[in-house]
């Protein structure tokens, strides 16, 4: 399969003569350190760990089984994926043999599954058997018949006679010798050209379905270049991620920084601030980045004695603004840890980042712009405006993905003639370079630095015939800066909605539970414009001013 992207032979020539795209791919990257430091750590998960040697077997194994599978060159591969080396594994193998990886947060269900891989027509899925008491096999059954593309379905963690029919075992796969049937030499001969399209990764969208934001080998190395060099690490830097691997911050900083470096990366399939602490202690964790939340929970379960925790030095939070208390929670409690506040987006990694050594009130910002990226903001005719006045957030630079996937029009929209994005979001910028994130102009969420699509939540509590009108809002969370709130109008005779009976429907509806509004309010009518149109900005005053009396 092939996709149609906004990359061109301008863009691909600038970028390379200037320096930031290194026309890498990951694999180069696996094989250089796999020859020099083989028997270095490279992942440790919750189950086992890897060495770098290791790692490379255990990829080009799996790549010899997906060729075998009649995966090709431009071939979607799914994986909805706990953070496991098992993620590490598959995405290696299809970057080794030119296929795109379509990485799914594992809390996705049938609604998001069956867009996402409907739209990407993926050849294979792979899940687990089971993650936090749910059953993918099933899932993916429920799904058969929308998803006529998918040939192959492995199971991780599954015995092979218990699957489905066209179910297999991921492990029964992995131990199969590939190489007896194929050469694995062959596989140096389908290294991807490194514009290529290497990921599909979705975002939440704003107008009724996500986005499938595709981005090139080029534009998955250029935000690893700069790191070292802002963020003071080498090597012997050990790296640690807890937010998932489908996102891209996790992606970016949990898979591909510690294989382009040739770090250890300790990993955790789920958040837990005191088993945190524990492998800081064990392991000598240097870097971490995650959402803002992870840092409450830090200071919140830290240890009388935290001399276990001052290998500590970086801990980038992204998704979400860092209340200045707490940086100064963590600047006492832990001062050797810099707390780095950073912003981007699925369609351009990493664009801003605060450096360590800034002062308090820099912190708090969203940082400045990396090497290599533009950042400014514009008034509604794209006409910059001035230092510390809001205006909307338009990006340029390496980082930028190549397309949404199918959707062209969607993508030009986006960018100005002259290369400039759209980010969709409200910000100020300092006369210094200082981004500090205001607002949004896209309607959605964002709990604890996980976006909540709002228009597609909307359009799913329409299809109820009990509901007359539905408002999704934010409302203010003091640990995770915001929850979704349904605002709704019953329809005359219905009974009255009620947070179980919101959430049940979701449930019912396969919609993903962390889209579930986690507070319901009945009313008669919403505040309107003339024109019907919903006022939400009075929805979002009237519970700023409950939540102050």
């Amino acid at each position: 399969m092939s996709f149609e992207t906004h990359l061109d032979q301008a863009r691909i020539d600038a970028m390379t003569t200037a320096g930031y795209w290194p026309n890498e791919v990951l694999t180069d990257h696996l094989d250089r350190v796999a020859a020099t430091t083989p028997d270095k750590l490279a992942f440790k998960d919750s189950r086992r760990s890897l060495t770098y040697a290791e790692l490379k077997a255990q990829a080009d194994r799996c790549a010899l089984g997906l060729l075998e599978l009649g995966v090709q060159p431009g071939d979607v591969v799914s994986h909805q994926l706990p953070n496991w080396i098992e993620f590490v594994v598959v995405h290696l193998a299809c970057v080794r043999i030119g296929a795109v990886s379509n990485p799914l947060i594992p809390i996705y269900r049938e609604r998001e599954v069956g867009f996402m891989v409907g739209l990407a027509e993926s050849k294979v899925y792979v899940a687990p058997r089971e993650f936090r008491n749910y059953d993918y096999p099933a899932m993916v059954e429920r799904l058969k018949e929308q998803l006529p593309s998918i040939e192959h379905v492995l199971v991780v963690d599954a015995e092979e006679d218990a699957l489905a029919d066209g179910h297999r075992s991921f492990e029964e796969f992995m131990a199969t010798p590939w190489e007896e049937r194929r050469d694995p030499a062959g596989l140096a001969e389908l290294r991807p050209d490194p514009n290529a399209v290497a990921l599909l990764i979705f975002t939440s969208g704003t107008t009724g379905e996500p986005k499938g934001v595709m981005h090139s080998h080029n534009t998955l190395m250029a935000p690893l270049i700069p790191i070292p060099e802002r963020m003071g690490i080498d090597e012997d830097t050990v790296i640690h991620m807890a937010s998932t691997f489908a996102h891209l911050t996790g992606f970016l900083y949990g898979v591909s920084l510690p294989i382009v470096y040739g770090q250890t990366c300790i990993v955790q399939d789920i958040w837990n601030a005191t088993e945190f602490v524990d492998l800081v202690a064990e392991y000598g964790i240097n870097y971490t980045s995650g959402a803002t939340p992870f840092l409450v929970d830090l200071l919140d379960h830290l240890p009388e004695d935290t001399s276990g925790l001052q290998s500590l030095t970086r801990f980038c939070c992204m998704g979400a603004p860092i209340p200045r208390v707490m940086v100064r929670r963590a600047k006492e409690a832990l001062p050797t840890m810099a707390v780095l506040g950073g912003w981007g987006q699925t369609e351009n990694a990493l664009v801003t980042i605060g450096v360590p050594g800034d002062p308090e009130e820099k912190i708090t910002t969203d940082g400045r712009a990396w090497p290599g990226m533009e950042v400014r903001t514009v008034d509604l005719d794209d006409v910059p405006v001035a230092p510390d006045a809001e205006g909307r957030v338009q990006v340029r630079g390496p980082f930028l993905f190549v397309g949404y996937a199918k959707r062209p029009e969607m993508t030009r929209d986006l960018f100005t003639e002259d290369g400039w994005f759209d980010t969709g979001d409200l910000a100020t910028l300092s006369a210094e370079g200082y981004l500090s994130i205001s607002g949004r102009t896209k309607d959605i969420i964002v709990r604890g630095g996980e976006n909540i699509p709002v228009a597609y939540v909307e359009n799913v509590l329409y299809e109820n015939p009990d509901y007359a009108r539905v408002a999704v809002i934010a409302v203010p969370d003091p640990r995770l800066q915001e929850r979704a709130c349904a605002c709704i109008v019953p329809a005359p005779g219905a009974p009255e909605p009620t947070l179980e009976s919101v959430q049940d429907y979701l449930r019912g509806k396969g919609v993903a539970k962390q889209y579930w509004p986690e507070r319901v309010v009945a009313m008669d009518d919403f505040p309107a414009t003339a024109s019907g149109k919903i006022q939400k900005f009075h929805l979002r005053d009237l519970f700023e001013k409950e939540g102050q009396e």
